[in-house]
């Protein structure tokens, strides 16, 4: 490589560095309110609609700003494949579908050696188009099958003198799923719910959310991947939510930055408001570059979108927030 071309990367990744640190967000922007739509989690931008969940259904907010149900009975994390897909996991059903163009219902997995997941979460998909997702359980325990081994260390109680465990995978291909992460092998690793990967297959951020614990982990984690796409080592604590509400949706942008829905606007017997709910952009490192406010609690996720992909939606207590980026 001749000299110039060399000094010419050196000052692109000069460039790229710098930017990963400062805000995105327009100076004098302030979060818009869009309302108590329903607005929980996915959500997902395409051709000119955000789609997002309420619990129970699948939701389009078309260019008029009006709301329809796209899907019923489907919830929790969405995004859409490089044909245009919807791919959601649907916790209520405990599957990761996808939603052809025609309309029909493809089950990508619902179970793992045989035993149904206990409620799939949040999702990302890598360069070579596998979807990776977590699967978490909230609440109840019962009716969970997948469990640890009797000396695997989990913090997570219990059923009936099984230990159940929260896995992150990947589907390879339709029923073809192979476990990335468990919370019973990697220590650092409780209750996987938000994920994350980078655009070049490098890293894999999980937001370590067991918020229904006292002192449980509240802790974005950043794992290296190898060329297969398999965790190798152990997990980096890139930020801590400490007492607070911990970390759910995020995602990164072309600066490297991370936008990571978290907080909590009212105080709940295993949270404080230490960190207050809304949306924090932190550096591929972790340091905190800014923070969007919204409410009115327990902000849920957030995606990129607009007529020029620089609008960030923010989904927050059921309402839907959105706050222009440079």
């Amino acid at each position: 490589m001749h000299l110039r071309s060399l000094s010419s990367l050196a000052a692109i990744l000069v460039l790229a560095s710098c930017s990963s640190l400062r805000s995105p967000i327009v100076p004098g922007a302030v979060p818009k309110d869009h309302g108590p739509i329903g607005a929980g989690e996915g959500p997902a931008w395409k051709d000119g609609s955000l789609y997002f969940t309420d619990g129970k259904h699948i939701n389009r907010m078309g260019p008029d700003g009006k709301t329809s149900v796209f899907r019923h009975n489907a919830s929790n994390g969405l995004l859409f494949d490089r044909e245009g897909r919807l791919v959601a996991c649907e916790s209520g059903l405990r599957r990761v579908t996808r939603t052809e163009k025609d309309g029909r219902i493809t089950v990508l997995a619902d179970r793992f050696e045989g035993k149904r997941f206990n409620t799939p979460n949040d999702l990302c998909m890598d360069s070579k188009g596998r979807i990776y997702f977590t699967d978490p359980r909230y609440g109840s325990r019962e009716g969970m099958e997948i469990m640890a081994s009797s000396s695997a260390c989990s913090p997570t109680g219990t059923v009936h003198g099984k230990t159940p465990v929260e896995n992150v995978y990947r589907i390879d291909g339709p029923n073809r799923v192979t476990l990335v992460l468990s919370a019973s092998k990697y220590s650092a690793l409780e209750r996987p719910n938000g994920i994350l990967i980078t655009p070049d297959d490098r890293f894999l951020y999980i937001a370590d959310n067991n918020n229904n614990t006292h002192g449980g982990s509240r802790k974005l984690l950043r794992y290296e991947l190898d060329k297969n796409g398999d965790v190798s080592g152990k997990g980096k604590v890139i930020f801590d939510w400490k007492d607070g509400r911990g970390p759910d949706g995020m995602k990164m942008d072309d600066a490297g930055r991370i936008y990571v829905a978290a907080g909590a606007n009212k105080a709940t017997e295993f949270e404080t408001t230490r960190f207050k709910a809304g949306c924090y952009i932190l550096s591929p490192s972790g340091r905190l570059i800014d923070f969007i406010p919204t409410a009115p609690d327990e902000c849920c996720n957030c995606a990129f979108g607009g007529k020029d992909g620089k609008t960030l939606f923010i989904t927050s207590g059921g309402h839907l927030w959105s706050v222009p980026l440079k």
